[in-house]
């Protein structure tokens, strides 16, 4: 955790760290692993909350666990931009992490591969492999997308890439 910035370092030892080593083919074991993740992301976000820094909603979207879907927010001068968040639970997880995707913005940097998957291999995937299997979604979240969002919405929106949703003509104006 050396270089890192405080409010990181203080989000990051507040997430619960998980211990089993399972993923979407293991059953019983795959199970457990989905309550730990549960207890992190819950942790996670009840800590976003109480300190006013709420910036995603998330939830699994079958009952295996193994597709997530949700929103999350980026607020850049005063102006909240949210987008779409999906991602798969892969087959070797833990020990690969997951890849997440914002839809909206496939296309729009260089910082993302296709179908709107978020580049995270050069700085988040080494930290993740180090950290396999205590870290989880809640991880990804915190290490992964957080950084991301705050890297790449501010030149999105300065560079008129990304409009905010007040700025765009509504279907009535047309």
């Amino acid at each position: 955790m050396e270089g890192w910035d405080s409010s990181t370092k203080s989000a990051l030892t507040q997430i619960p760290l998980l211990s089993t080593r399972a993923g979407p083919r293991d059953g019983a074991a795959w199970t457990q692993r989905l309550k730990e993740e549960y207890r992190a992301l819950i942790a996670y976000t009840t800590m976003n909350k109480s300190r006013d820094n709420d910036w995603f909603r998330i939830s699994a979207a079958n009952p295996e666990g193994t597709h997530w879907t949700g929103t999350c927010w980026y607020v850049h001068n005063l102006r909240r931009y949210e987008f779409q968040l999906q991602f798969d639970i892969p087959v070797t997880y833990p020990a690969t992490a997951p890849e997440l995707e914002l839809p909206q913005l496939d296309g729009k940097t260089h910082k993302m591969y296709r179908g709107g998957k978020i580049c995270l291999t050069v700085h988040f995937k080494p930290l993740w492999a180090k950290n396999c299997p205590r870290f989880g979604i809640a991880h990804a979240l915190c290490l992964g997308l957080a950084p991301w969002l705050a890297a790449e919405v501010p030149i999105l929106v300065d560079s008129g890439v990304v409009k905010h949703k007040d700025d765009e003509p509504s279907s009535s104006e047309s």
